[in-house]
């Protein structure tokens, strides 16, 4: 694969300035795939999860997300569903101190669920299930052990194609995601799902607003502005 690459600095990088990398050739390249990989090489968060060692840019969601509304901490415990390849689990291990590095901290704990095989991660349980399975939420319970303080959903069907029928599906596994919290989460712990803007999870909102003292619906920064997705954050889970 032959292309044209920048010369890029790290201010480059960190800053977000628009990159402009070209593809020489396309050869042998479906016109989509060429535009896939092109969008890949100019995106600056793409980049930097590379300086930075993470899985993937959406690190920088949860990052971005946590920052907003602080629910990472020292000795949480963490439930990540949907977890590869290992970004959102990544940035929990750190802030939760699930690693154990800080030694005069609390250790966190983080569980990571995905059905697709995800490479290690330092200070993660790492778990592949389908979580639609019959006997998912069972497994999960036992792999947990007790209740956490936090429940995040990055979990998505694959892409139909279909916008109506994809936002459907997504906003299933986030009803699938919330009503699990429901049973897991401790009192005042926080629930993350990440949601297609179409409408259909009108009804979602309303039982997250009975569950949680507070509910916002966000799009990072770090979101690709052509993408419909967002993030609903619910804190204060009652029981």
């Amino acid at each position: 694969m032959e292309e044209a690459i920048a010369k890029l600095t790290s201010s480059d990088l960190i800053t977000g300035r628009k990159l402009k990398v070209r593809l020489k050739t396309a050869k042998g390249r479906k016109i989509s795939s060429s535009r896939w990989l092109e969008r890949q090489l100019n995106d600056p968060f793409v980049q930097q999860a590379k300086i930075e060692g993470y899985r993937s840019r959406s690190a920088f969601k949860i990052i971005e997300l946590d920052e907003k509304f602080q629910f990472l901490s020292a000795g949480a415990r963490v439930l990540d569903l949907g977890c590869a390849p290992g970004g959102w689990s990544q940035i929990a291990a750190q802030k939760t101190n699930a690693t154990g590095l800080k030694k005069n901290k609390k250790q966190g704990f983080v569980l990571g669920i995905d059905l697709k095989e995800v490479d290690p991660i330092d200070g993660v349980q790492v778990e592949k299930l389908d979580f639609q399975e019959n006997d998912a939420e069972k497994k999960v319970k036992d792999w947990i052990g007790q209740k956490v303080d936090v429940v995040m959903s990055d979990m998505a069907p694959s892409s139909s194609g279909h916008k109506k029928t994809d936002h459907l599906r997504i906003v299933n596994l986030c009803e699938l995601a919330a009503y699990f919290a429901f049973d897991v989460l401790e009192t005042g712990g926080t629930f993350i799902a990440k949601v297609l803007a179409g409408g259909a999870e009108s009804e979602l909102q309303k039982v997250l607003k009975t569950n949680f003292s507070n509910v916002s619906n966000v799009k990072p920064v770090s979101s690709r502005s052509d993408s419909s997705e967002k993030f609903v954050v619910a804190k204060g889970f009652r029981l």
